[in-house]
């Protein structure tokens, strides 16, 4: 990433996006979305299905260009940067929790976790030892030689979670992570995941259709329309 920048809008916001529009052939998916988080915040992104959550995930992390409108990140607009730079943002600073995990089926649980590591140049023994770390910390040491395939979706989740955190991320973007969970698990998979988050000062953008997922987070924004309105403020002028 290039050096810091004062080009971004004046905020202590560590990820903020502003007007942002995206359309999918005629279909608008974002007409305008605003949003801001800081460190150490966990905000729920919900809205019906087709309402631009996922979307405006996506745009937050780089993943997919806006058509118009903006993402700083750290002073740094990402579409400033080169494709190269946004790829080692999402592997070093930025972490990611799907709803089907998307673990490595030919990796151990351990090595899943490690991956973002090694990727990022730790060789093998201390990179393994740091996942063993967050394994036992999301409580699923006990499947640490199993892969994915031999791993209840509870369990897949947790190490999916602890692949995200593995890092050290300062944001983690977790997209319906309790989706395919019952709702024991799934309460489980949101305590583990918010508690570790807070405690290393990460931001959690969460998106979910589901109030008992949002009920974890610090505040609410709506996505309706293409269009994101934080309910803390709403629930302030009321």
């Amino acid at each position: 990433m290039t050096a810091e920048t004062t080009t971004g809008p004046p905020s202590g916001a560590l990820l903020r996006a502003t007007g942002l529009h995206k359309t999918y052939g005629t279909t608008p998916a974002l007409a305008g979305a605003d949003f801001a988080i800081h460190p150490g915040e966990v905000v729920a992104v919900m809205g019906p299905s087709g309402s631009g959550k996922s979307t405006l995930l996506h745009c937050l992390a780089g993943i997919v260009a806006p058509d118009a409108g903006a993402v700083h990140y750290r002073g740094h607009e990402l579409s400033a940067m080169s494709d190269a730079e946004r790829s080692a943002l999402r592997r070093g600073e930025f972490g990611f929790v799907f709803q089907f995990g998307q673990l490595v089926p030919e990796l151990t649980c351990t090595e899943n976790v490690a991956l973002p590591l090694r990727l990022a140049g730790v060789e093998r023994k201390p990179a393994e030892a740091r996942a063993r770390e967050w394994l036992e910390r999301l409580e699923v040491d006990d499947v640490r030689h199993h892969r994915p395939g031999q791993v209840s979706g509870g369990q897949g989740q947790r190490v999916a979670i602890a692949r995200a955190l593995v890092g050290t991320p300062r944001v983690v973007f977790a997209d319906e992570p309790t989706g395919a969970l019952d709702s024991l698990n799934g309460e489980r998979v949101m305590q583990l995941l918010t508690d570790a988050a807070r405690d290393t000062r990460a931001a959690v953008v969460l998106v979910t259709h589901e109030s008992r997922v949002a009920a974890y987070s610090d505040r609410e924004v709506v996505v309706r329309d293409g269009k994101a309105r934080d309910m803390a403020g709403v629930a302030g002028a009321a």
